[in-house]
């Protein structure tokens, strides 16, 4: 554990079973990886620079199962009041954790949108989530699970946008480096599967046509 409260831990996917359940009393970062080098490296400084008592789960995605997919297997193999992603391109601005801790507090939030330097807070790319309000989303799982790679950010913010439950702290920095990803496109399944869950509201949870409307 570093100075700052937060734990570093790497794991693979097999050490993560919902039997035995990985416990905090704070906030759980997840950061799926296949770049063991580019993720210690981006882990080693949010953990520096949390400034709150925390764990960071860098997990080894060596299957190559995707970024959903580990996070909700992450999501059921912990326990904590507060959970998150991130990914292995991260770059931490100094007490990013605590910031976005106070906000949710303060504001009774359910998702928060750390500033990813790209969206300008309008989805939360780049998350951290109460526990027990991402419990009601999805019965169980973090993201909806018929997404790879893409767009169940999208989906989650936009449910939460709808409750009124979003908050977006731009003091709480958690870029998104992004380094080969501007040019390159988004995986058109999980655009059309966007679609057609926007098209019906995403199981009726949202029916503010400006939100449906406004990632598609």
């Amino acid at each position: 554990m570093n100075e700052s409260g937060m734990e570093v831990r790497q794991v693979r996917l097999a050490e993560l079973d919902s039997r035995t359940p990985i416990h905090c009393a704070g906030a759980i970062m997840v950061m799926p990886f296949t770049d063991v080098v580019q993720a210690m490296r981006a882990a080693r400084l949010a953990g520096t620079r949390a400034g709150a008592p925390a764990l960071l789960l860098a997990v080894h995605d060596e299957v190559r199962q995707g970024f959903i997919a580990t996070v909700n297997q992450a999501f059921a193999a912990t326990r904590s009041p507060w959970f998150g992603y991130m990914a292995q391109d991260a770059f931490a601005g100094r007490a990013w954790l605590a910031l976005a801790l106070r906000a949710m507090q303060a504001r009774g939030a359910g998702l928060l949108g750390f500033n990813d330097g790209k969206w300008q807070g309008q989805l939360a790319a780049f998350g951290l989530a109460e526990r027990a309000w991402s419990e009601s989303v999805y019965s169980g799982d973090f993201f909806h699970s018929a997404y790879r790679s893409h767009y169940a950010d999208t989906e989650l913010t936009v449910i939460a946008r709808e409750q009124g439950r979003y908050v977006y702290e731009p003091n709480s920095v958690l870029v998104e480096a992004d380094w080969e990803k501007d040019s390159a496109g988004v995986n058109p399944a999980d655009r059309a599967l966007y679609k057609a869950r926007a098209a019906a509201g995403f199981d009726a949870r949202v029916r503010n046509p400006q939100l449906l409307q406004l990632f598609g």
